[in-house]
């Protein structure tokens, strides 16, 4: 992933990270914040590396997509 879609994605979590699931923001935090693999995660949650990466695609989706109906971010950047 690239740095700038990384921070991107860190505001964005910031913001909308309540209003994920359990798993999802968990997950998130570990992949975002913890800097943690897939891999890692799933050790630690005790479940496969493909429901890791579902979690932490269907996060970004929704992260995105709070972003494009709501705009916090955009606002708090100040662009119109």
């Amino acid at each position: 992933m690239s740095l700038e879609k990384n921070i991107l994605l860190t505001q964005l979590f910031d913001l909308y990270g309540p209003l994920l699931s359990k798993l999802q923001k968990n997950a998130m935090a570990d992949f975002l914040l913890g800097d943690l693999t897939l891999t890692e995660i799933a050790e630690n949650y005790g479940v496969s590396r493909q429901a890791i990466k579902d979690a932490v695609s269907k996060a970004e989706t929704k992260l995105f997509d709070y972003e494009n109906k709501l705009g916090f971010l955009k606002r708090l950047k100040g662009e119109n």
